[in-house]
């Protein structure tokens, strides 16, 4: 589960060498634009970000992956599943962001489906998509979840996808 092997890509338990890169993915305006949080302000908000994602792994055994190329070094992007409580039931939270110049390639499908394999056997997966994310939504429904219901999420309406 710490290294998954995908079609192109090497998906790896997040580590603190991935700090620069997850600074420069999350602090890229273009990857939030339907964030309503909003990019991490430096390095340091990101590091903050990136020491709780280092905690799941240490704590709960499971989290987010680097996304590379199989022939690559550089980080594509982050994502995975993480531990999270919905309507007090505890759920895996799947998550997806890329760098911009790896969009419309199908990473973050590949990348879904990957942790939906490894989360299946761990319990109900979940990705909460907030109104107007288009493009969130057309992974998560490539990757085979769907729409169950919208709730409040982060303070702002979210559609709930179930696997």
């Amino acid at each position: 589960m710490e290294v998954v092997h995908t079609e192109r890509m090497v998906l790896s338990r997040i580590r603190p060498e991935d700090l620069e890169a997850v600074h420069e993915i999350h602090s890229d305006p273009r990857t939030n634009v339907y964030s309503s949080a909003g990019p991490p302000v430096d390095l340091e908000a990101s590091r903050v970000m990136l020491d709780l994602w280092l905690a799941d792994w240490a704590d709960r055994g499971i989290g987010y992956w680097a996304a590379r190329l199989t022939e690559g070094s550089q980080v594509l992007g982050i994502g995975g599943l993480r531990h999270a409580a919905l309507d007090g039931a505890d759920v895996l939270h799947l998550y997806y962001r890329f760098r911009p110049a790896a969009w419309g390639r199908g990473y973050a499908v590949e990348l879904a489906r990957a942790a939906l394999r490894v989360g299946r056997d761990l319990g109900t997966v979940v990705a909460l998509i907030g109104d107007g994310n288009e493009p969130s939504r057309r992974v998560a429904e490539k990757a085979g979840l769907h729409r169950e219901r919208t709730i409040p999420y982060g303070g702002v309406p979210s559609d709930l996808y179930v696997a």
